[in-house]
């Protein structure tokens, strides 16, 4: 078990717990959490990139000119590839699927690992609780300036959705709100900090251990 400060919404120390090794103290494989990154990021791929070919293009019913005669090279139509405005030979098409499945076992392993990384650089900050009196953005800047530092980009991970959090937090540029029970690998790497409620992490760890 590692022991972990719980700060306040001030900052101040105000007790410690007990987290599981199993989870935030495993040995990190930076080739696995790559292949997960990967496997993931394409899965988010947009393909837009798309050239007509050959058949594609519009036009080009009939030969250019006879086969004999002219002194020309010889042509069959004008959509070839050869012509300016012609077909694309082997150029993207959107028909490309870049999605792939990624072990679920392999994918939890992982999100330890980066766990792991994120306590061991001091970059896991456990707070009590996360209030707003007024649902200001303010407030919520404030809170996150003094637990992490002014202006540091961040994750803070709910127990359970709070609408104030949720609105406060998508007005700071940096910082994104996450669920306990569905971390996102993509999200915990974008981010430097990891700002995790008492409650939070209590869902982490019967979700992942």
């Amino acid at each position: 078990m590692l022991k972990v400060k719980v700060l306040n919404q001030e900052g101040k120390e105000v007790e410690s717990v007990e987290l599981p090794a199993s989870i935030f103290d495993v040995e990190v494989k930076p080739t696995l959490i790559k292949e997960v990154v990967d496997i993931l990021s394409g899965n988010r791929r947009r393909n837009l990139a798309h050239a007509k070919r050959r058949q594609d293009v519009r036009g080009g019913g009939i030969k250019p000119w006879r086969q004999k005669g002219t002194g020309r090279a010889r042509h069959g139509s004008i959509r070839s590839p050869l012509w300016k405005g012609g077909g694309v030979t082997f150029g993207p098409t959107k028909d490309r699927n870049f999605k792939s499945k990624v072990n679920s076992k392999v994918k939890k392993a992982a999100l330890k690992m980066v766990l792991t990384n994120k306590l061991a650089s001091d970059h896991f900050i456990l707070i009590d609780k996360l209030e707003l009196k007024d649902s200001k953005t303010k407030e919520l800047q404030t809170i996150l300036d003094t637990v992490i530092g002014k202006r540091a980009k961040a994750v803070v991970v709910l127990s359970r959705k709070s609408e104030k959090l949720v609105m406060a937090a998508n007005n700071l540029s940096g910082i994104a709100t996450a669920p306990a029970t569905s971390l996102n690998i993509l999200e915990l790497l974008k981010y430097p900090y990891l700002v995790v409620t008492t409650k939070a992490i209590d869902k982490i760890i019967k979700t992942y251990q």
